[in-house]
């Protein structure tokens, strides 16, 4: 009789078992098929590029976008939006930066450049000095006063090729982009250039934040294109001691108010429970912010859409943040920060898309080993919508700061491939995003988030 009712037990487990996979895998069906059939995202980060544009924090389009996307998910049947503001910097490019080198034969020849984020400017008449080359902070540092002072120095520091994983390289080499003008005018160097954070080789400069150490002199900053620096290197190796002018007129006013952008879904049976995702809505200013990070804002805001859309009344809070000023100093993830410390709730997971619009192939997350292990257990209903891998890495930047109020943090991951090509380029543009790849990772937010509601962590 024992045996008889333990095997019913177990039989009746492993119906029920069944029984919810089936349940879930329907419901992430109806997702994705209302998703790719009715999705809004792509709709929408059409109007983010086209009718906004840059969104550089502080700007005009900065306010542009934080009203619209409040409209939008107002309209897409949140319980309530609402702003938090907080200071965000208000740097200023100015006019168009030119540079060019002194070729070997007495030519000019231009080059692409681009002034760094928060950089100062060279001032009307620009800069014309030497130019010594480096390819580490180990060169630079054996070269000393002696061989930099008077000097502009070039960073020509390349991503490493063996990554398959190109966000690797990217996070060996920002370290030359944000320290490298204090560190080379700390032996007196009158201005600096890097080569451009890309794995491509094109002629658009990217741009992206650098920071100055006040113990030494600020100099201007500038990113010249992976192309054209391949130039400048050749011209260097043929004349050592050739000459380079560049132009910026960049400056930095006062800071501005910026907002985050907050849309909740209230839970029903555990409203103290929270589980945020979200993107950046600022961008930089030379293009439309389109992968960085136009598509994390709208794939997040989708998931608003669908739920209502299909009757999902989620058990816990879910609330959908568009930070403001991630590319700059953190400011709308240090102000979301605050206030959930502040408002004493249950913070479960915190997830975020930046990493553009491409094929999402898993999540990175900061997490318990029990958690991930129940994360990994729902696997199997991911792999049809192509999310293949829930790895133990890096959290976005503007949610890993929830990690110390005991959420699991963490980042879509689509395909690196192409990102570095666009990132902070004047190429991040609308049309370089793929609606399908865009919406399947919309799918793959809304499949997470409606798991860890269901079940928690």
């Amino acid at each position: 009789m024992r045996k008889f009712l333990l095997l019913s037990c177990i039989c009746f487990g492993l119906y029920t078992v069944a029984n919810a996979q089936e349940a879930d895998s329907l419901a992430f069906r109806r997702i994705a098929d209302d998703i790719l059939t009715n999705g809004q995202a792509y709709g929408n980060l059409r109007i983010l590029c086209k009718q906004i544009g840059p969104r550089l924090s502080g700007s005009p389009q900065m306010v542009r976008a934080e009203k619209e996307t409040f409209r939008m998910m107002k309209e897409m049947g949140a319980d309530t939006v609402y702003l938090q503001d907080t200071k965000v910097p208000h740097w200023v490019r100015g006019e168009k930066e030119t540079a060019w080198i002194a070729g070997s034969n007495g030519s000019k020849m231009p080059l692409r450049i681009c002034a760094l984020g928060n950089s100062m400017g060279t001032g009307t008449k620009g800069i014309k000095a030497k130019v010594v080359e480096v390819h580490s902070f180990d060169e630079l540092d054996a070269l000393g006063e002696k061989g930099i002072k008077g000097r502009i120095v070039y960073f020509n520091v390349r991503f490493n090729p063996t990554h398959v994983v190109t966000t690797q390289g990217y996070f060996e080499t920002t370290q030359y982009r944000w320290t490298g003008a204090s560190k080379a005018a700390r032996y007196g160097a009158v201005g600096t250039v890097i080569r451009s954070l890309s794995s491509s080789i094109d002629d658009y400069p990217h741009t992206g934040g650098m920071g100055y150490n006040d113990s030494f002199p600020k100099v201007p900053a500038v990113a010249i294109s992976t192309r054209d620096g391949d130039l400048l290197s050749d011209e260097l190796q043929r004349n050592n001691s050739a000459e380079l002018y560049f132009r910026t007129t960049c400056t930095t006013l006062p800071d501005a108010i910026g907002h985050n952008v907050v849309a909740e879904l209230r839970g029903s049976e555990f409203p103290n429970e929270v589980i945020t995702i979200g993107g950046h809505l600022d961008s930089w200013d030379l293009a439309e912010g389109a992968h960085d990070d136009g598509a994390g804002c709208v794939q997040t805001m989708e998931l608003i859409r669908v739920f209502r859309k299909l009757g999902i009344r989620p058990k816990r809070t879910i609330r959908v943040v568009l930070f403001t000023d991630e590319e700059n100093r953190g400011s709308g993830s240090n102000r979301y920060t605050a206030f959930a410390k502040a408002e004493n709730k249950h913070h479960i997971l915190a997830i975020e898309s930046d990493a553009g619009g491409f094929t999402p192939r898993g999540f990175s997350l900061v997490a318990d080993a029990d958690k991930l292990a129940r994360l990994r257990s729902w696997m199997p209903l991911f792999i049809p919508y192509g999310v293949y891998a829930f790895e133990i890495g890096s959290a976005g930047a503007d949610v890993e700061s929830l990690r110390a109020l005991g959420a699991t943090v963490g980042e879509l991951m689509p395909d690196s491939q192409r990102y570095f090509d666009h990132h902070h380029a004047a190429n991040d543009k609308f049309e370089e995003v793929n609606k399908r790849e865009l919406e399947l990772g919309a799918i793959n937010m809304a499949n997470l988030v409606y798991m860890v509601d269901k079940y928690g962590l």
